[in-house]
């Protein structure tokens, strides 16, 4: 990054300077998923039951708007250069840029080995990934100085390479708005997992289902089941916590099983009568 932002300055490359400027949110957006990686590790409390899981979504939605701050300044910056060209020293801008090449490619090594199903370590290793194409597109760029001499390229490939930087942001940013809206998450539908429930053997309907994430890769579902005036409510719960578990990976599941006559009236019956779920 101080390679870069020297290089930058001295070789007059709006490229490697928009690239330190990325390096500079990326070493605070890298720290801050290492510090939401150790905080939500901390157990529950009293107070906190689902502990600080969701510190770790917090922090992907902080990198995704980062992201998308530095892609604007680089694009204000780039079309000010286009109206006035800075003459710029191709080969420093070509050596920086290899060194920041092979950094990157470390760097997104390991972040992509241990990437998992983390949403904050996903949007850390986007902030790699964006610089070691900001590492490509400056070496372009310097290659083409120093054969035809033409300088706009620079700011060109410096907005080319915003233009990638928030294509990757955004899907950071909906991923981390809709856990924190407890959306229902990614490859789940409710409307199938209501089904599912309301076909066991013994329940006749289920209503107030909703499906949401604590955080990455811990959906969590809570619903009132209907079931027969004889039957035993504890076997079909283990049965319902099977079926959630084995089809849709669900772990995490509340439900609260009543015996007909009890209930209110229900938006989800048996498959001779389904409706949708509320």
């Amino acid at each position: 990054m101080v390679a870069e932002a020297v290089g930058g300055v001295v070789t007059g490359s709006l490229a490697l300077l928009a690239d330190a400027g990325h390096m500079l949110s990326d070493s605070f957006s890298l720290f801050l998923a290492l510090f939401a990686v150790s905080i939500a590790a901390r157990p529950a409390t009293a107070k906190r039951t689902f502990g600080y899981k969701r510190a770790e979504i917090l922090a992907a939605l902080v990198n995704g708007v980062l992201l998308v701050l530095v892609s604007l300044w680089v694009v204000y910056e780039a079309i000010g250069r286009l109206d006035d060209p800075v003459e710029v020293m191709g080969g420093g801008m070509m050596a920086i840029a290899v060194l920041g090449l092979i950094i990157n490619v470390v760097a997104f090594l390991v972040l992509w080995k241990g990437g998992g199903e983390s949403l904050n370590v996903r949007a850390a290793l986007r902030h790699v990934l964006g610089d070691l194409l900001g590492s490509v597109g400056v070496i372009i760029a310097a290659g083409v100085i120093l054969l035809t001499g033409w300088e706009p390229i620079d700011p060109i490939v410096s907005i080319l390479i915003s233009i990638l930087i928030v294509a990757s942001a955004w899907s950071v940013l909906k991923e981390s708005v809709d856990v924190l809206l407890e959306a229902a998450p990614k490859g789940i539908d409710t409307q199938e997992v209501g089904m599912a429930m309301a076909g066991v053997a013994g329940v006749e309907q289920v209503h107030d289902l909703h499906i949401w994430q604590i955080t990455s890769g811990f959906p969590s579902l809570s619903a009132h089941v209907l079931v027969g005036a004889d039957l035993d409510c504890h076997r079909v719960r283990l049965e319902l916590d099977s079926l959630l578990k084995e089809q849709f990976e669900i772990e995490h599941s509340t439900l609260q099983l009543e015996h007909a006559g009890d209930g209110k009236p229900l938006e989800i019956t048996r498959p001779d009568g389904l409706t949708a779920p509320g």
